[in-house]
């Protein structure tokens, strides 16, 4: 006797869940919209009419997930070709949030991106200036990378 829809959907999920975050994760990098294709993939299997059609569930699972991801791009394509980056305004706008993502740096990791994007220095050469180890200018220069990722990311 086939499985109950409501209840082969709730199994996959609760079997695949984390495995299909990581899925989208590897694929769009972005943990916010990662968990949404999640959801997405969730409400799309609730409004197949026959799952008893659905002879491997775990495939179809993954096929829908990069059928999702197909159109994340797709999208995402579409906007960046909306977007004319050498447009003063857009320009403008984009460095107004980029120093508001940099001013929510500690003092330290501001100091090192300045140094290093704006004076070309070398890490010895900004170690030097802050007192500390070219180890620990690398360390606040992927700090800094990453929070300016993650911040302008959720500004989109």
């Amino acid at each position: 006797m086939p499985e109950p829809k409501k209840t082969l959907i709730e199994r996959l999920f609760a079997e695949h869940r984390n495995a299909l975050q990581a899925f989208f994760y590897r694929r769009i990098k972005t943990k916010h919209d990662a968990a949404d294709l999640v959801q997405e993939v969730y409400l799309r299997i609730l409004r197949v009419k026959d799952t008893d059609a659905i002879l491997n569930p775990e495939g179809y699972l993954y096929t829908v997930a990069s059928n999702l991801v197909h159109e994340h791009y797709v999208l995402d394509q579409r906007q960046v070709a909306l977007i004319d980056l050498d447009q003063p305004l857009i320009e403008g706008e984009l460095g107004a949030r980029l120093r508001d993502v940099l001013a929510q740096l500690p003092p330290k990791c501001r100091a090192t991106v300045h140094l290093k994007y704006q004076h070309g220095l070398s890490y010895q050469e900004i170690a030097e200036r802050l007192g500390v180890s070219p180890h620990m200018v690398q360390k606040y220069l992927g700090m800094a990378l990453a929070h300016c990722r993650r911040r302008m990311e959720r500004m989109r």
